[in-house]
């Protein structure tokens, strides 16, 4: 199959978002958590986390723009809170995880909503989510609207990270495999990683070595 920019744009909605969503490759699934101006817990889940660097410890996210007349309670909470929370998403909790994609109203908490527990932790207006492995508050210093598809990238700083200390190794790395991580491909499905494998820096004229 040999597809081109016109071909794309000639295709049903549904089946184009399937298709490009595939093709792009396993994406990580996390639940951002955010909280309204009185304080009400509000769960989303994302696949569109990605790493902007270390020094400081920058993440972005993509939120997408939602049917005309719908609101963005994520994207809403951030603007007005500039705190979020990334958590973690295990195979465990992957069904009720997926239940937050349901356009639940502002006045509904998705935790309540698909039986999730909203930690807060002191001095952060952000729930955390108490059954994720892995769970990061993040400090909003940058939003980003993007004119060419009505998304909106939002760029925040790590200032606080929860993780059981057997799975960081020695050298800093995340053993994501035994905090039973899950990626996504397309809008709808989920995978459970393996344990990969890992390869020392890589030189010119060096053939890189395995290190697990």
């Amino acid at each position: 199959m040999n597809i081109n920019r016109d071909d794309l744009s000639k295709l049903p909605q549904r089946y184009r978002a399937n298709l490009i969503n595939g093709v792009a490759g396993f994406k990580p699934v996390n639940l951002i958590g955010t909280a309204d101006a009185q304080g009400h817990g509000n769960l989303a889940i994302f696949s569109s986390v990605f790493h902007l660097g270390a020094s400081p410890g920058l993440l972005g996210m993509i939120i997408r723009p939602a049917p005309s007349g719908t609101e963005r309670h994520t994207l809403d909470n951030i603007n007005n809170n500039q705190h979020f929370t990334i958590n973690s998403v295990a195979p465990d909790i992957m069904a009720k995880a997926h239940q937050t994609s349901a356009r639940y109203p502002q006045t509904v908490s998705e935790f309540e909503a698909v039986g999730l527990t909203p930690l807060w932790q002191s001095n952060f207006p952000a729930p955390f989510v108490t059954e994720s492995a892995i769970q990061l508050g993040m400090i909003v210093r940058q939003i980003t609207p993007i004119a060419l598809n009505d998304t909106t990238m939002v760029i925040g700083e790590i200032a606080h990270i929860a993780i059981a200390d057997e799975w960081i190794a020695e050298d800093g790395s995340v053993d994501l495999y035994s905090a039973g991580a899950i990626v996504a491909t397309g809008l709808d499905r989920y995978h459970q990683v393996d344990t990969g494998q890992r390869y020392a820096y890589a030189k010119p004229k060096q053939v890189a070595k395995k290190l697990d």
